[in-house]
């Protein structure tokens, strides 16, 4: 019995990013039955990430040049195909699951779609995370650095945003999802950041707004205020920047499942406490996104090393000074990745597959 188009659709997307894996209960077809149509997913298992023009994609499968036109225009709108504008001219290309169509839906996330997700996230998706080079990498609040320390600009967020021209922000899709499940948290929701071309689609399909880059920086400081762990993706020049909590993010809710989250991301600080300073106050408990820190039985704070990210939201409200964070050994450190596609390549090879998603299967 040949496969159906979804089936064959799941297969596609499991060679991108982290994947699509398949689940026992069959719900990661139910979920791309609610994205796609049966032509918008043919029309998928034709694109790759290679940005190409509605021409270029009739001529190579085939199609009316007008139809094509439309029906990308129209996946594109739904969130289905990333598309770039370059003057004149539109180019579209597929993207993964995660980060790309599940982020692609926070203006049309409902309760049906929400619960699916729901259900694929906890059957599959953070099983899956657990075994590959992190998507998002958290780096440590600014405050949290001591002075005269070198910090890497890739490790700075504001200097990320400083060096960005095109700046969007939307609301934060894990946020909306849990929303929809009446399930979320208090947290602030517009916090999450897309830059260059990225921004540029969020800004054109409404999914964002643009902002000054005074306006990012004040953001950001809003976000630490709030406790929320800064996660650019894991690329030294990131397309976008989230702030995320561990109640509602999927990325660290994976990372809250695994047993050594260290293991499973890319961070090279950790945070210090001075026992003579600690004063049992707790608040690192409640800022702490990773349960990574614990009373005593000396009333002293503890932290377990192999679950702590090195985000910094401990040091920056200790009113005792007794936590610091500290940066990691040379031999220990894990920069990222330069580009997104070599994230992207890593994963692949991590997996066994052709190339993240960046050609036709072999």
């Amino acid at each position: 019995m040949a496969q159906s188009v979804y089936h064959r659709l799941r297969e596609w997307l499991d060679l991108f990013s982290v994947g699509f894996p398949s689940t026992d209960s069959g719900v990661e077809i139910r979920l791309l039955k609610y994205l796609f149509s049966e032509e918008e997913a043919e029309m998928f298992l034709a694109m790759t990430p290679k940005l190409e023009s509605p021409e270029i994609v009739a001529a190579r499968t085939g199609k009316e040049p007008v139809h094509t036109a439309g029906l990308l225009e129209t996946m594109a709108g739904k969130g289905l195909l990333f598309r770039l504008r370059k003057g004149e001219d539109l180019l579209y290309g597929a993207v993964p699951f995660i980060v790309g169509l599940f982020e692609y839906q926070v203006k049309d996330m409902d309760r049906e779609l929400a619960e699916l997700c729901e259900a694929y996230f906890q059957e599959a998706f953070f099983e899956r995370c657990k075994d590959y080079t992190a998507l998002m990498r958290p780096i440590p609040v600014n405050r949290s650095i001591e002075v005269g320390w070198p910090v890497a600009p890739y490790e700075d967020a504001k200097e990320i945003i400083k060096d960005k021209e095109l700046i969007a922000v939307a609301p934060c899709i894990c946020r909306v999802q849990q929303q929809r499940l009446e399930h979320a948290c208090d947290k602030p929701l517009e916090v999450c950041f897309m830059f260059g071309s990225h921004a540029r689609y969020y800004i054109d399909r409404d999914m964002g707004r643009q902002v000054t880059q005074e306006e990012a920086l004040e953001i950001l400081d809003r976000c630490d205020e709030a406790g929320l762990v800064t996660q650019p993706f894991n690329a030294r020049n990131p397309g976008g920047m989230c702030n995320c909590c561990g109640d509602c993010c999927n990325i660290l809710r994976a990372l809250k499942h695994h047993p050594n989250p260290v293991e499973a991301t890319i961070s090279n600080y950790y945070a210090e406490v001075d026992p003579e300073a600690c004063v049992a106050c707790e608040t690192c408990l409640d800022r702490c996104q990773m349960d990574a820190i614990s009373m005593g039985d000396d009333d002293v704070a503890q932290i377990d090393l192999r679950r702590c990210i090195g985000c910094g939201l401990c040091v920056t409200t200790c009113s005792s000074q007794a936590l610091s964070l500290k940066p990691k050994l040379d031999g220990e450190r894990r920069n990222p990745p330069e580009k997104a596609v070599d994230t992207m390549m890593q994963m692949a090879q991590q997996r066994g597959v052709f190339g993240g998603g960046t050609g036709k299967p072999a």
